[in-house]
């Protein structure tokens, strides 16, 4: 566990979250550079997360890392001049199997996790950290669905912060609940006027 002055995280805490709203902010309107503010805040959350023992998640943010390298790249191939991205739904099939696949390794890795490992809410803290990678896969694809996981992991991830006295964190996270409500609606509308555009060139 690493050694902090009294108050440093806390400082730490309120520092990231305000990188996360800017990430969040600029992801609902499609503009690539939310990365360059998610690549701060998830530097910054790995340490806030170990030292709270929340170890899957602490983990989670050095894979943040590079899936937000990775998403950047992917936007701006696809990026017009507006830096704006088209987006779109996956199909039913694909919905299932992404959601089979998660929650069995959701289900098989709490089970490790509890078993060899100090970490304070393995069931709770593990599925966060698993349903999270999928959604920001899904992000980085440009798939509608990744609000809807998001919407879930940010009601859950509330309650988990709370519990670990993570109160501004837990606040961030109702910011990006409401923001992903938001970012929902706004691809939505944006993957309708695509096909309306689709379908006048036609």
């Amino acid at each position: 566990m690493m050694q902090f002055e009294p108050g440093f995280l806390d400082k730490l805490e309120w520092v990231a979250a305000g990188f996360g709203v800017l990430n969040i902010a600029l992801l609902i309107f499609r503009i690539h550079w939310n990365y360059l503010f998610g690549l701060i805040m998830v530097a910054l959350y790995f340490f806030i997360f170990w030292e709270k023992a929340l170890f899957a998640e602490a983990v989670l943010q050095i894979f943040f890392f590079g899936a937000q390298i990775w998403g950047w790249w992917l936007w701006l191939k696809v990026g017009d001049t507006t830096n704006q991205v088209e987006v779109r739904w996956l199909d039913w099939r694909s919905r299932i199997v992404w959601l089979t696949a998660l929650s069995a390794v959701a289900l098989n890795l709490s089970a490790v996790m509890a078993r060899y490992t100090t970490a304070s809410a393995p069931f709770v803290d593990t599925p966060i950290a698993v349903f999270s990678v999928g959604a920001q896969v899904l992000l980085g694809y440009r798939r509608i669905e990744n609000w809807i996981l998001w919407i879930v992991i940010d009601l859950v991830s509330i309650a988990l912060y709370i519990y670990r006295d993570l109160e501004p964190t837990a606040g961030l996270y109702g910011g990006f609940l409401v923001l992903s409500l938001l970012g929902l609606q706004q691809w939505i509308s944006a993957a309708k006027d695509q096909a309306a555009k689709e379908q006048t060139a036609a």
